[in-house]
């Protein structure tokens, strides 16, 4: 601003010249200039005391915009890096930070100091880590000097009036404009310390991959003893009058148990084996509101081999029903839309429960390949979007390493551990869960698809006919997904700033919605979404998104306009679930609903046809409506972080709406699911409590970010933060596997027998 300011007192610590000995004698000029009519003025010379800092020893000082300080420290023989820490009681004034390598002049002016070296502006606290290898004299100086305004660091420019009589360049006198600093200086973590830091994370999520060997194996010798038990029933030895008792835990077991989670079995087992655990489940009853109650029945008294007797009891109203699968070959015009099924609609209509085989007409393999794309499309957006993102990060960080500025990057510079070019290592390794877990599903997924293919090779009947139907298309989306999570959260973290962070959140756009549609999917397997529509939908949000990040800050209009949207798009999604897709979006929309409320609200008092989904639709627009006066009342700056909220509730709201539908239902959830919706819950709890920690924010400046920054907590490598990664991947990993496993209980079940909610 130009502006003009009177001191008392000015002072400047001289610059010893590398080529000088101490004891040689220096000559040297002292100038003094003042914009003072007539100024009588002092020369005093002291020696600075405790210049050279100790490491692991705090020294406090004073300094003002007049009075920079600055201090040398040199490397110990035995400490590669070392971290420089300087703390203030007061926010106020505004200084800088600076490391510079030991040459005169010394840049310790508030219009020089970013000339060279290394630079903070810092309000509280300032944390710069240094090493010994960027400096060939094995020393630097710690410099730090107080700004004339404190603008940079966040504060209010202060009014000074001017008497009348006062010239306009007459100087500003701002009075005691002092600030009490302490610095300390301490060593930083070892090379041995990085390596046991990328053990450990490798150590934790490869232990999954253990885990999950260990329950393959332990299904595969399952299946091999329930072999052995059948081969010993079929024997002769069962026509001999001898009894035989068959023990439940060989019976209870879905029809094709190498296909369950985590296994990696080899899959053969026969089709009398689901035949076996068709009989365990006998007596399982699937009943829903309204509808007459469905049990199966075992039989009374079998006189032939139990296998056999079994056999044509759990498959007398299988066998004879008719393949559903077209034989000819999937054409590219085979593939349905959305528009394509209002002629299933119209044959289902009068109905008032749906069942799952209402839904399950369409060609499997053209299913198949319908929700393989799903797959393909995020691969290849992966790809494209990663790209240019890696680019731009390393961009950034090039420029925070040449020009010295690290007020670029919101790290929480009391955990930054510096590896080659990268400012903190350690917020990048973190991510390395979202990635590999993100694989071991993909896996899972993969050794699930293999098994339910050779089941459908061997026409067994309960792959066949029984159960939700098995699409892995979305599984296979939701993993890639992920594991583009963890790379773009890494590329986010290389420079975590307000103009980069839509990489951090992209993907849990899509994670959350693929995640929707795929529990959708589970009960609509003819009529979900087609790829290219979701995908646009999800396009739609990031573009959202952007927008409000660059526009949304203040702007009511654009508050409104969203705000508008939220609502619209909360019924439309309220209407296609209350009416399991059985309505249609037109020109004659109004005209229906009007007719609707006098039908239903005029002519005569009816109560809502599906009362238990009209309950919960009810809550979750009561929630979203919520949201949406939230974000016009309070616009949070945070644009990114709210949609995701919005993202984030919907789909809990969801999945807990299936919940409680599957419940009413009359169905149950397994063991395995039930453990795995506990332990997820419980894990997102503590993820949630490390992510609120809030170690920085690019909402304020950068000096007001670090007054957040805290140690490390873990190894001394990882902070509050990176935990937030540990367990947020093995929460979504586990949130993942609650939606494949969840209707594991189904699998005996027919899917006329399984309701459409």
């Amino acid at each position: 601003y130009q502006r003009k300011y009177a001191y008392q007192e000015v002072s400047r610590t001289l610059c010893q010249p590398q080529t000088k000995a101490e004891v040689e004698t220096q000559h040297f000029y002292v100038d003094v200039s003042t914009l003072s009519l007539n100024t009588s003025y002092q020369l005093r010379v002291t020696r600075v005391e405790n210049f050279v800092l100790r490491t692991n020893e705090r020294f406090s000082f004073n300094a003002t915009a007049a009075q920079p300080q600055y201090f040398k420290y040199e490397f110990p023989a035995e400490v590669d890096s070392v971290i420089v820490k300087v703390t203030s009681a007061m926010a106020f004034p505004c200084s800088v930070i600076s490391i510079q390598d030991i040459l005169c002049p010394v840049y310790d002016l508030d219009n020089n100091v970013a000339f060279i070296g290394m630079y903070q502006t810092m309000t509280k606290k300032a944390a710069i880590t240094v090493q010994k290898k960027d400096f060939p004299s094995h020393s630097f100086y710690v410099v730090v000097v107080v700004k004339t305004e404190d603008e940079a660091c966040g504060g209010a420019l202060p009014y000074y009036p001017l008497s009348k009589d006062a010239s306009p360049d007459e100087p500003v006198d701002q009075h005691n404009r002092q600030k009490t600093l302490e610095v300390m200086v301490s060593p930083a973590i070892t090379s041995e310390a990085y390596v046991r830091s990328v053990l450990f994370c490798l150590g934790i999520f490869l232990s999954f991959y253990i885990l999950t060997l260990l329950i393959a194996c332990w299904e595969s010798c399952r299946q091999h003893k329930r072999k052995g038990l059948l081969a010993a029933m079929d024997s002769p030895s069962l026509d001999t009058g001898h009894s035989h008792s068959i023990p439940d835990s060989f019976l209870n077991h879905g029809p094709y148990d190498s296909y369950g989670y985590g296994s990696f079995g080899n899959g053969s087992s026969s089709s009398t084996e689901g035949i076996t655990d068709s009989l365990a489940s006998a007596e399982v009853s699937y009943s829903y509101v309204g509808q007459e109650q469905f049990k199966r029945r075992t039989p009374s008294a079998p006189t032939r081999p139990l296998s056999i007797a079994m056999g044509e009891r759990s498959l007398e109203n299988v066998a004879g029903r008719p393949r559903l699968d077209s034989l000819s070959s999937v054409e590219e015009d085979d593939y349905d839309t959305l528009a394509d099924i209002d002629y299933d609609k119209n044959v289902i209509r009068t109905k008032q429960y749906l069942c799952v085989a209402d839904l399950a007409r369409k060609d499997k393999r053209v299913l198949r390949k319908k929700y393989q794309i799903y797959f393909w499309n995020i691969a290849t957006i992966a790809v494209f979007y990663a790209l240019p993102v890696i680019q731009l990060v390393i961009t950034y960080q090039t420029v925070v390493n040449v020009t010295g500025n690290q007020d670029i990057c919101y790290y929480n510079f009391l955990c930054a551990h510096p590896l080659g070019n990268l400012s903190a290592f350690n917020n990048i390794l973190s991510n390395l869960g979202y990635v590999l877990l993100g694989l071991l599903f993909l896996l899972i997924i993969l050794q699930r698809e293999i098994n339910y293919n050779r089941a459908l090779l061997r026409n067994d009947a309960h792959a066949l006919e029984c159960g939700i139907p098995k699409h892995f298309g979305l599984f296979y989306a939701m993993g890639t997904a992920l594991m583009m999570e963890g790379l773009l959260s890494a590329c986010y973290h290389v420079c975590p700033n307000y103009t980069n962070f839509q990489f951090d959140t992209s993907f849990m756009y899509m994670i959350a919605g693929l995640c929707m549609l795929k529990l959708y999917q589970k009960r609509h397997p003819d009529i979900n979404a087609s790829a290219y529509s979701a995908y646009a939908c999800l396009a739609l949000v990031i573009f959202f998104s952007v927008v409000g990040v660059v526009f949304g800050k203040g702007n009511t209009a654009f508050w409104i306009v969203f705000s508008v949207i939220h609502i619209v798009a909360t019924l439309l999604l309220s209407t296609q679930l209350y009416y399991m897709g059985r309505w249609k979006l037109d020109s004659g929309i109004l005209r229906r609903i009007l007719h609707v409320l006098y039908t239903d609200c005029v002519r005569q008092c009816s109560g809502p046809m599906y009362v238990d989904r009209m309950v919960l639709l009810v809550m979750g627009n009561i929630i979203n409506w919520s949201l949406a006066a939230y974000g016009l009342i309070v616009r949070p700056n945070d644009f990114a972080s709210y949609l995701l909220a919005i993202g984030i509730c919907n789909l809990l709201l969801y999945f807990a709406f299936y919940i409680i539908m599957k419940l009413r239902s009359g169905e149950r959830i397994k063991l395995i699911p039930l453990l795995c919706i506990i332990s997820t819950s419980v894990v997102w709890g503590f993820a949630l409590f490390f992510f609120f920690q809030g170690l920085s924010t690019w909402q304020k400046t950068p000096a007001e970010s670090r007054e957040h920054n805290r140690d490390c907590i873990l190894l001394d490598f990882f902070d509050d933060h990176d935990i937030w990664h540990f367990l947020s991947s093995i929460a979504m990993f586990g949130s993942f596997l609650v939606l494949l496993t969840l209707d594991d209980d189904l699998d005996c079940v027919q899917r006329d027998k399984i309701y459409v909610f």
